[in-house]
């Protein structure tokens, strides 16, 4: 029988260069998974497999791995930092059950973090917390424990304490047995020394041990009573309580240490088989009907249910498509027959593998609770479920958000054509934030994403894993039309050919819907003039125009179309003529309802040093940046604000030339925005150029 109690489902996040990937590498190098240790800023990690991300030392595609730590199965995914791949993050937070938030010592919660924690808040996924790099210049652990309460408005369980810091930093005090343990100075995570606390610092422990037991006994009012009595939990007691309080949400246990010197990771790795929920203890998935509703039914996590996975991630290899599935509930064997309910079809299981980054061990079966890549599925995707054949069932799908920027690409011959074509399915197979379009009028081929460095990416990828060389064009924003007056109008369709003609007559408002609604429809006719199996071919014309809006061809958003009344002929009448009715009226009246185009306004959050802050704001409000807050800090001032994206483009080798090399920023989509009126002039007269082309 499988002991699903040892396992561990987790993943390592946070912001770009907190150290999640240094992480990783030294928990494999400690639960003896590998024996050299490869660095990110070699370009050698064992995790950052891409040529992409070793040249960058940035992680661009989540990587999976188990390992074992004190007879538990450990299977982890390290997840990028950087805003552009959050999706990364996300998809690997829907199928987890714990997870580690690494901080950076000296630079704190960063932005990227915030997002991070709250995409976890919302999988409500259970957390440990590690304050990474204290050697480093400007750490302060006891700011960034302070900077979890006020700026993630989570309750941070202090478990260790750090002797020393910065240069001066060799270890750590467990709250738990008042020991320290303190490493020498080779950097072998082994070589450590279970000591007494330092005399400097048993005021400091008693008092955070204190605070610790108090938050941890209140997850048990009979050792809550006996402590306010005098008496103290054992460990063994106050374990329970921590991972009770742990997989509550309630608080989140707090680590610290730097990987980079191999300090304070067996800690964490024991704190994972403490304090981290297994599979079972995690709220089941719910499952969903077609439409998305839930249907009361959940996959619990146990080997002898029916057969449950989720797809959330496609890789594509030179074995071919890798499909990493998070099993649910239920068994599966190689050679085994499953449903994908999103696609109605059966699909065979040629292989199962498990993954550690690129490399691969077969497996004849898997079960409730792995992590595991399927080989030989053809028609799966991201978000699909897989489920068995004779009980079907469909998990609640992921959502994922649409691209804000976007850039033309072309093949520099014919014989990259057909590669193009080929490349690009692969990769938008493997990333649901990249999307890909023709232009209608001018045949050349869009690519969709969430930033400059995601696209810069995808074409550095089509280059040199595909093989396929192609000419670029300039980043182009995704903007959107919307409208700002209500107006009622009429239309009739007519046409008269030989045999029967066409016939439909619509009376309708238009108005602008609340920022969000995106397209609404609603019909209030009474007696028959328009009979209700038409109403749906309106709705239907109308929506198929939105995509384009009237100012400069961009989908409009955000409007209520409400059929008033109509006409319809016995015998000309059909869904046809309506839905054509609907197509010339949205042409006729849009003009009239005070069009109005749209800009994507990014949040932007700027890390400078101190002397050149007054120049980073003036050049923000250039870009016509809204500055929302400045926090100093101890290494430089982090600036807040809301920038459109069409002003943000290079912005990086700016700041690093306003900063001497020294700022950092990162942005994400917000929301939108009305346009200028100077802007849009200028947007809607290039478009009208190109269609003009």
């Amino acid at each position: 029988m499988i002991d699903l109690s040892k396992y561990r489902n987790i993943g390592i996040f946070a912001h770009v260069d907190a150290g999640k990937t240094t992480t990783t590498e030294r928990i494999l190098k400690l639960s003896g998974k590998i024996h050299k240790l490869g660095e990110v800023h070699d370009g050698e990690s064992t995790m950052d497999f891409m040529d992409q991300e070793s040249e960058r030392g940035i992680t661009i595609q989540s990587a999976a791995t188990s390992c074992a730590w004190k007879d538990h199965r450990l299977n982890i995914i390290d997840t990028p930092g950087h805003v552009d791949f959050t999706i990364e993050v996300y998809r690997s937070l829907k199928v987890l059950d714990g997870g580690i938030g690494v901080f950076c010592g000296s630079g704190g919660v960063e932005p990227q973090s915030e997002t991070n924690w709250r995409y976890a808040n919302e999988s409500a996924v259970s957390r440990l917390i590690f304050v990474n790099k204290l050697d480093r210049v400007g750490a302060d652990f006891y700011r960034v424990v302070a900077q979890v309460e006020k700026v993630l408005a989570a309750t941070p369980l202090v478990m260790v304490l750090p002797i020393g810091i910065e240069d001066k930093f060799s270890g750590l005090v467990d709250l738990l047995t008042r020991q320290a343990w303190v490493w020498d100075d080779t950097g072998l995570p082994e070589n450590y020394e279970l000591q007494d606390v330092p005399a400097d610092m048993v005021d400091q422990v008693e008092e955070w041990r204190e605070k610790m037991i108090e938050t941890a006994v209140e997850q048990d009012d009979e050792l809550m009573e006996k402590y306010l009595d005098g008496e103290e939990p054992s460990v063994e007691d106050l374990k329970r309580c921590i991972r009770k309080g742990t997989i509550n949400l309630d608080f989140f246990p707090t680590y610290c240490g730097s990987a980079f010197k191999n300090k304070g990771m067996q800690l964490v790795l024991d704190a994972v088989v403490d304090y981290l929920p297994d599979p079972t203890q995690v709220p089941p998935q719910p499952e969903v009907d077609l439409e998305g509703n839930e249907t009361g039914e959940y996959a619990i996590v146990d080997t002898d249910k029916p057969f449950r996975a989720l797809a959330f991630k496609i890789m594509d290899d030179r074995y071919g498509a890798l499909t990493f599935t998070r099993i649910y509930s239920g068994k599966i064997k190689k050679g085994d027959s499953v449903l994908n309910t999103a696609t109605g079809k059966t699909e065979r299981i040629g292989r199962i593998v498990e993954m550690s980054a690129d490399d691969r061990e077969e497996r004849d079966s898997a079960h409730a609770g792995d992590i595991v890549a399927l080989i030989g599925l053809k028609h799966t995707q991201t978000g699909h479920t897989l489920c068995d054949p004779n009980k079907p069932a469909t998990l609640e799908p992921m959502v994922f958000p649409d691209p804000v920027i976007s850039v033309a690409v072309a093949p520099k011959d014919k014989a990259a054509a057909e590669k193009m074509g080929i490349a690009i399915g692969k990769m938008v197979a493997e990333d649901p934030s990249f999307r890909v379009e023709t232009d209608e009028d001018s045949g050349e081929t869009i690519l969709k994403g969430m930033g400059e460095l995601h696209l810069d990416i995808k074409v550095d990828i089509l280059k040199r894993t595909h093989n396929v060389e192609v000419v670029v064009g300039k980043p182009q924003v995704a903007y959107r039309e919307t409208i700002t007056q209500k107006i009622e109008d009429t239309y009739t369709h007519k046409k008269q050919t030989g045999g029967s003609g066409q016939f439909a007559k619509i009376d309708y408002t238009i108005e602008p819907g609340e920022p969000g609604s995106g397209f609404e429809f609603e019909s209030q006719v009474t007696g028959g003039n328009v009979p209700r199996e038409f109403w749906p071919a309106v709705q239907k014309g109308f929506e198929k125009s939105s995509v384009k809006g009237v100012l400069a061809g961009y989908p409009c958003l955000d409007f209520k179309v409400t059929l008033v009344d109509g006409g319809y002929h016995p015998v000309d009448s059909s869904a046809v003529a309506y839905e054509l009715a609907a197509n010339a009226a949205y042409r006729q009246s849009m003009p009239k309802a005070g069009p109005q185009l749209m800009e994507p306004v990014m949040k932007v959050d700027v890390f400078s040093p101190e002397d050149n802050v007054g120049d980073v704001i003036g050049d923000l409000n250039r870009r016509r940046g809204m500055i929302k807050s400045q926090e100093p800090g101890p290494t430089g001032v982090r600036v807040k604000a809301d920038c459109p994206l069409s002003e943000m483009f290079g912005y990086i080798g700016d700041l690093r030339t306003m900063t001497s090399g020294r700022g950092q920023f990162s942005m994400e989509f917000s929301h939108y925005m009305p346009c200028p009126a100077n802007v849009a002039d200028e947007v809607i007269k290039e478009a009208q150029e190109r269609n003009a082309k």
